[in-house]
């Protein structure tokens, strides 16, 4: 009985082995696929965008139609065996025929998606951002639009204003496929809050003045002038005519607070009683006119010491400063009548 037994236990240890030996190769086969088996020798890019709760069987069709991978079945075998198929995340991704199908696997659970370069100019208002964005295709103008102008959202950030302009802080942002209107606006009050310092916060009480009140001056000072060395100086008429009680005659100032502007100010224009036109209102307009940069900032927190009360363009990205109207109006008639 004992023989009989062990004739029966010789097949099944037999059997075992080549059990064993098959699950082995059949990994190693599927090792060897998923690092070695790309698609193509040749490296071609490839963009593939993975929906929001796609299957991953859809998204293995996906691959396949874009030549970023051959032998589906094998792919989704090796995704398993790890789970890589639970770990997916959806986004824009810029793949490789050339890619070995670990490569590909890894990149999509890392989330490793494409960024969009955004940058945004200093001085742009929240709606030329609006129409900047939508121009990279992240979101509509609209949208970004409606979400600046979200009182709900206004309130959270703690904007002393109707919008949030004066705080979408202008620079450069890299953001994926899908983002929303509210995680941009979020990174760039975000990046606004690290250039207020605390410092600057409390040069700004030195001068009697609320951060709202200096974003609004920093935002004229960027309108007003392209020219950096000036920034400081234009800071210091304003200064001075605010400390006179006179009015600060800005005319990027009236122009925020004309509807549907079509790059002709007029004489009616200044004519007109708007929050924004400070030729007819006393002091600060209610809020920034745009989105103005650090260097604006620091002008409007340092101004230079001058005893200069006008300035006019001289036509060429520079302007001229006078201390008197006499001496103001021989300036416009040399720089701007006469042209």
């Amino acid at each position: 009985m004992v023989a009989a037994m062990k004739k029966v236990a010789l097949p099944l240890g037999v059997g075992l082995v080549f059990f064993m030996l098959a699950v082995f190769y059949a990994v190693f086969d599927l090792m060897r696929y998923a690092y070695n088996g790309a698609a193509s020798t040749v490296d071609e890019p490839r963009t593939v965008i993975v929906p929001s709760g796609q299957r991953f069987v859809d998204t293995t069709e996906q691959l396949l139609e874009a030549g970023v991978i051959q032998k589906p079945n094998r792919f989704r075998a090796f995704a398993r065996l790890y789970g890589y198929d639970k770990r997916v995340k959806a986004g824009e991704y810029l793949l490789s025929t050339a890619m070995s199908p670990a490569k590909v696997i890894e990149t999509l659970i890392l989330g490793k998606v494409v960024l969009h370069r955004l940058t945004v100019p200093e001085g742009y208002t929240y709606r030329q951002i609006g129409d900047l964005l939508e121009k990279t295709g992240l979101v509509t103008a609209s949208e970004f639009i409606t979400r600046a102008r979200d009182a709900e959202l206004v309130r959270q950030f703690g904007v002393p204003g109707e919008t949030l302009e004066g705080y979408l802080y202008p620079d450069t942002y890299f953001f994926p496929r899908g983002v929303t209107a509210r995680e941009i606006i979020t990174a760039m009050i975000h990046r606004f809050e690290t250039v207020m310092t605390s410092q600057w916060k409390e040069r700004a009480a030195q001068l009697q003045l609320s951060v709202h009140q200096v974003m609004t001056l920093a935002s004229i000072i960027e309108k007003e002038t392209g020219a950096p060395e000036e920034r400081a100086i234009i800071s210091s008429v304003f200064f001075n005519r605010l400390h006179r009680g006179m009015r600060l005659e800005s005319d990027p100032t009236v122009i925020y607070g004309i509807t549907d502007f079509d790059g002709n100010i007029t004489r009616n224009h200044l004519k007109e009683k708007t929050p924004y036109n400070t030729y007819q209102i006393e002091g600060l307009p209610p809020g920034p006119i745009a989105n103005p940069g650090k260097e604006a900032i620091h002008a409007a927190l340092f101004p230079q010491q001058t005893d200069f009360l006008f300035f006019v363009s001289k036509q060429n990205g520079t302007h001229h400063f006078s201390k008197d109207m006499k001496e103001h109006l021989r300036a416009v008639s040399q720089y701007q009548l006469r042209k």
